[in-house]
């Protein structure tokens, strides 16, 4: 059965798009992107997490808006795929549990106002598989701006300590969950997920997507590894034994965004000789980001050496307090991203929030932290590529039409949600018809 021919020009648009985005990788290894694809296939939402390319590739030739972008603001530190799902827990270096964005694979500089849509467009998504009327979604939609806008009025004209993370003191409702839930895990019990002890010494186990690695490949491993040591803050680097890495396995089966990219686990001995204090740490190539397809700005292009750099660089400013593992090295000639397997990261699942007032809710709470995200990267970061006060830049671009900024996220978040929606049942024809080179 063929795709009809009112879809047929959008159909090739898509393939082309996954061309330019997946088809190196997809060579590479067309077994995960079956299985990458099959998860998108599931909903409109899912195929929308997975085509950040896509997204790109046409917000770059929508122009509404841009009297909410200027020079500055046309360049921050943005996290390049922030939808509705891309929040969740994690332990800061401080030990603190904190509830925030994560995931920061695409993150790159560009303009702020494409994380809003990006959002915006993925609580329309949301929103329309709930059931909830058009009406319904744009009033999330202006909850998520409103909410935005104050936080990065208060980060603009407040005291620098007048944002406070949300934490087990400050979060409410499924983001207190989440927090929770992360409390109540244990390194001990990851570890026993994924190793065990033989003549007192800790391993990883064999299967459950494990790939037991040749000599060589070992051995280049740990030369990375040696060097992604260097990597890391100096006040992280206090005990050397910390550093002994006691396994390593090669790992299938991560994240949609990571089909086809080479990945590691490590086995280290964490700061204790005591084996529930072994860390594990993962290794994965950094992916080209879809945003930078569209920023020309030979700057931004020249100031990462590869893309495990840029992914490290990207976090630690987007990002207070991120993860201490978090460094980059390379392996093969490609630039990795090393950072920890993290027991207390937990994401913030949609599933069971329902009731409106929960969700409107919610969806402000990611406005606040939308902000606070843009707000911590900027002139303060170390980084010469955003020598200004995002926070104040943002403030000013937006000034007093909070309306008319909320308007064209409603309108946005609907043109893009119906876009999306018409997108994925593009994709399942094609996927499950064969069009799709290489598969």
């Amino acid at each position: 059965m063929s795709i009809s021919s009112g879809t047929e020009a959008r159909a090739r648009t898509i393939l082309d798009v996954f061309d330019t985005a997946f088809g190196e990788l997809l060579a590479r290894d067309p077994a995960a992107f079956r299985v990458k694809f099959r998860k998108m296939a599931a909903s409109a939402f899912a195929f929308y997490r997975g085509t950040a390319c896509l997204f790109y590739a046409d917000v770059q030739e929508d122009k509404s808006g841009q009297e909410f972008v200027d020079v500055q603001t046309g360049r921050v530190w943005i996290h390049g795929d922030l939808h509705a799902e891309n929040f969740g827990s994690y332990l800061d270096a401080n030990g603190r549990l904190i509830f925030n964005v994560n995931d920061f694979d695409e993150a790159y500089v560009g303009p702020y106002l494409w994380d809003l849509k990006r959002f915006a467009a993925s609580v329309a998504l949301i929103g329309y598989a709930k059931a909830l009327a058009d009406d319904a979604i744009s009033e999330l939609v202006r909850v998520y701006a409103s909410a935005y806008r104050e936080r990065v009025h208060v980060l603009a004209n407040g005291p620098a300590d007048a944002v406070a993370p949300l934490t087990l003191d400050s979060a409410r409702g499924p983001l207190l969950s989440a927090l929770r839930d992360a409390r109540l895990r244990t390194r001990f019990s990851l570890l026993d997920q994924m190793t065990e002890i033989h003549d007192y010494e800790r391993r990883f186990t064999s299967g459950g997507g494990a790939i037991e690695l040749d000599p060589a490949t070992r051995t280049r491993v740990l030369e990375a590894f040696e060097a992604y040591v260097d990597t890391l803050p100096e006040g992280r680097r206090t005990r050397p034994d910390t550093y002994r890495v006691k396994d390593v396995v090669g790992r299938r089966g991560i994240g949609i965004g990571s089909a086809g990219l080479p990945s590691f686990n490590l086995l280290l001995e964490g700061n204790t000789d005591a084996l529930e204090n072994d860390v594990v740490i993962y290794m994965k190539q950094g992916q080209t980001p879809a945003v930078s397809r569209h920023v020309t700005d030979p700057q931004i292009r020249g100031y990462f050496r590869h893309e495990g750099h840029r992914t490290v660089i990207s976090q630690r400013a987007l990002q207070a307090h991120a993860d201490p593992w978090l460094g980059w090295t390379e392996l093969d000639g490609a630039g990795q991203l090393v950072a920890e397997v993290s027991p207390y990261a937990v994401d913030l699942d949609w599933s069971d929030i329902d009731d409106p007032a929960e969700i409107r809710a919610v969806v402000a709470d990611l406005g606040r932290a939308t902000a606070t995200m843009h707000g911590a990267a900027d002139d303060e970061s170390g980084h010469s590529l955003v020598p200004f006060s995002t926070e104040h830049a943002i403030d000013a671009v937006i000034g007093n039409a909070e309306g008319d900024f909320a308007d064209l996220l409603v309108e946005f978040a609907h043109a893009y949600g119906a876009r999306a929606r018409a997108d994925h049942q593009i994709f399942v024809d094609l996927f499950r018809n064969g069009r799709i080179p290489g598969l």
